[in-house]
């Protein structure tokens, strides 16, 4: 925010961590609607009936509701996890059974220090790509009563007209009305997620930003930890044709300013436009107000459609988000870290949700989809008392969008391989915080905890992937963007660095293993993440999805240095490819497709890799997990329109073969999943517990919400281990001995607290 004289002292926001009602601690969980709060109650009271001897283990356990929302669910206490191909069927897996699981079992695992509630702040292009595209998160960091932020940088004025299909050609268009319909119809829809009521009040203020403009920012009175802040600039009014006034034309300085357009209700009266350092600068000024430990942001590379060369996401979205790219950037190297706390950065994909397998199961896609009702006003009731409407008609025809309601995917940050242990049993985390690579490490098996130690070398995406080399050198991989002042020189590579010795804790510098990729403005930006593996010669090889969706890899020789990007076919590959290495050494490679999962594998160790082959497998949705076995490679992923986990073996003598492909039931979740031992964690949809697999082993819950992908490592011969980085940019760890019969630890935070700084 600009500069006040010293007499008058800061201008007070409405709403963040400088103002009281978010100084407080956290309420109590919310429902995230009428539907939501009778299956909040009716699990409790199922897991009532189903665990009463655990009755107070369940006790010390936040409400139903905020500890049911968004958690890890864990599988364990099961040999048949590492031999489960030689199981048919599995048909003695029982259905929900409630919050208590199966009456025998094992308590919930509860943590020792709970966890922070964080602070999520959202920055989105257009008002309703929250709600399509981050949802179902959104509801759920609501419903548990963290602090939500949401910032809009443009109007979405679109062409004014606010009407539906059959009316818009005889509808005049009013570009500040529709802003404010639409305004009006996430007002709506934030209240009934939050409150259950979509005429629950809000407290609309006028601030000035850090750029010289002014915002909106709106309170939810019921619940002023509920923030919205509307920036109101010009939307670029077309998905993919030039419109130099945008975003996309400020990024590339085809203007020098981009004006705002103010829609009709807001309390916001002055004209002003912003530069691009302006807007930067501006974002800057929101992240020092509200002090997130969680950014939510779009797409900054979402690639191109092969064919037509056009990107697969409309332009703001993306040109928005590499706006708060550089904001992040800026607020991190000039805010000291003393003065703020960690944050963590979760992307997530936009228009092409509609081209993958739905991700979400119908309840839950359901949930979404009448959030969406109520932000398209379908009732037509003048319920806000605007003359320019209560919600946006443009959508009322078709609130599901194309197919966005029934799926969520993350961009970034998906990986499982970022928790790894040492010969002398200790363990290390790596994980991106505020644009840096962040360490913790356990010396030994009973060591104390340090961390998290920020590793040299800014502009690191989310996500990174640990492999162990042959002396014992922990190698840490990841992607990196940086700006420059041409289009062009907007730029992702690989970069990686090596631990100094075995069990030191300095790491060389990052060395760039580069791009397959010409420049973002020639082709396109969108790699993924790479996976990385060594196969039984201690060969390391990472591989990428390119943005033609094929795959790339670099191998490394035996000398150091690294082979060229070289082409292994495929087509259509989405999201990030995974590889491990079976008994023999041979190194596997897999990724999914809109239809299926594409394979490779090497004949031998030391072997290039084969060609691309299918695997047959079902659609599933993002991402993949592989984990090494001693008779193959065993694959974790979803059932479409389910979450439910499937599995199956992949062998790799004489080509690759599946074999025994599971349905394990029960998870009904969405997004990465964890496999080591006898350990399998991920995140479950709307805080439903799965089934168990089999008498005295079900799923159990756990309070923590996260950031990205859980990671699990095997410690020793007989101990998992299990992290996950919590809302608060915090990091969290338990084990579990692996045995069939074993429990879970409690939850330890490693760290200072941080969403209090």
């Amino acid at each position: 925010m600009p500069e006040r004289p010293p007499s008058q002292g800061p201008t007070p926001w409405p709403g963040g961590p400088g103002a009281d009602p978010l100084a407080d601690p956290p309420r109590a969980a919310a429902s995230g609607g009428r539907r939501a709060a009778r299956r909040a109650r009716a699990a409790a009271a199922s897991g009532q009936r189903g665990a009463r001897a655990r009755a107070r283990v369940v006790k010390g356990i936040a409400g139903a509701a905020a500890v049911a929302a968004t958690c890890m669910l864990l599988l364990r206490g099961s040999e048949a996890l590492s031999g489960i191909g030689g199981i048919s069927g599995l048909g003695g897996i029982s259905g929900i059974s409630g919050l208590g699981g199966d009456r025998h079992g094992p308590a919930p695992a509860s943590a020792v220090d709970a966890p922070d509630p964080g602070r999520v702040l959202q920055i989105v292009a257009h008002p309703d790509d929250d709600l399509y595209f981050m949802n179902p998160d959104l509801r759920y960091s609501i419903a548990a009563g963290h602090p939500v932020t949401t910032v809009y940088l443009t109007a979405g004025e679109a062409d004014g007209i606010n009407a539906t299909e059959g009316k818009q050609s005889t509808t005049p268009p009013n570009k500040p009305a529709y802003a404010e319909a639409r305004q009006n119809g996430i007002r709506a829809a934030y209240a009934k997620m939050a409150t259950g009521d979509r005429g629950s009040a809000w407290k609309r203020t006028v601030v000035p930003t850090k750029g010289g403009g002014h915002a909106e920012v709106d309170v939810l009175v019921a619940k002023p930890e509920v923030n919205l802040v509307w920036l109101q600039l010009r939307e670029a009014g077309t998905v993919y044709d030039s419109a130099p006034d945008s975003l996309h034309g400020l990024w590339d300085g085809k203007v020098a300013a981009l004006g705002a357009q103010l829609s009709s209700g807001t309390p916001v009266k002055q004209r002003f436009s912003y530069s691009k350092d302006q807007v930067v600068r501006t974002l800057v000024g929101v992240l020092e107000q509200y002090k997130p430990t969680t950014v939510r942001a779009q797409d900054p590379t979402p690639g191109r459609f092969p064919d037509t060369r056009k990107y697969t996401d409309h332009q703001d979205h993306f040109y928005g988000a590499r706006f708060v790219q550089a904001a992040l950037a800026s607020y991190a190297k000039d805010v000291d870290a003393k003065d703020r706390p960690h944050f963590a950065v979760q992307n997530y994909v936009g228009y092409f949700n509609g081209s993958l397998p739905s991700a979400l199961d119908p309840d839950e896609a359901k949930e979404k989809l009448d959030i969406l009702d109520t932000y398209a006003w379908l009732d037509k009731q003048n319920h806000c008392g605007s003359d320019a409407g209560c919600g946006d008609l443009k959508v009322a025809d078709h609130p599901a969008g194309n197919g966005w309601t029934s799926t969520v995917n993350y961009a970034r940050g998906t990986g499982t391989s970022w928790l790894t242990s040492d010969k002398d049993h200790g363990l290390w985390a790596f994980k991106v915080l505020d644009g840096q690579v962040a360490l913790w490490h356990r010396s030994g098996p009973i060591g104390a905890w340090s961390g998290p130690r920020l590793l040299p070398g800014t502009g690191m995406d989310p996500g990174a992937a640990t492999v162990t080399l042959p002396d014992g050198r922990i190698a840490v991989f990841g992607t990196r963007t940086s700006f420059g002042a041409r289009p062009a020189e907007y730029r992702r590579e690989v970069v990686y660095c090596v631990q100094k010795g075995p069990g030191a804790q300095e790491f060389g510098d990052w060395q760039s293993l580069g791009t397959p990729e010409t420049s973002d403005e020639n082709w396109t930006s969108d790699i993924s993440a790479p996976a990385v593996a060594l196969d039984g010669t201690g060969q390391p090889a990472a591989y990428v999805r390119d943005g033609a969706g094929s795959l790339r890899g670099r191998v490394q020789s035996a000398n150091g240095s690294w082979g060229p990007w070289t082409s292994y076919g495929g087509a259509d590959l989405h999201g990030t490819p995974v590889t491990a290495t079976d008994g023999a050494g041979r190194r596997m490679v897999f990724a999914a497709t809109t239809k299926s999962v594409v394979g490779w594998v090497q004949p031998k160790p030391g072997a290039p890799l084969g060609r691309a082959t299918p695997t047959g497998l079902p659609d599933t949705t993002l991402p993949l997990t592989a984990e090494g076995h001693e008779g193959g490679v065993r694959l974790w992923f979803r059932k479409p329109g389910s979450g439910n986990v499937r599995t199956a073996l992949v062998t790799g003598e004489g080509g690759l073969k599946v074999n025994h492909l599971t349905d394990l039931g029960g998870l009904q979740g969405f997004g990465s999943l964890t496999a080591s031992g006898h350990v399998l964690a991920g995140r479950s949809a709307g805080g439903l517990l799965g089934s168990g697999l089999g008498p005295g082993r079900p799923w159990e819950r756990s309070p923590l919400m996260f950031v990205g992908a859980p990671s699990a490592t095997t410690t020793g011969r007989n101990l998992v281990s299990l992290a996950v980085v919590g809302l608060d940019a915090r990091l969290y760890v338990t084990s579990s001995a692996d045995d069939a019969d074993a429990h879970l630890a409690p939850w330890l935070p490693v760290g200072p607290r941080n969403a209090e700084r």
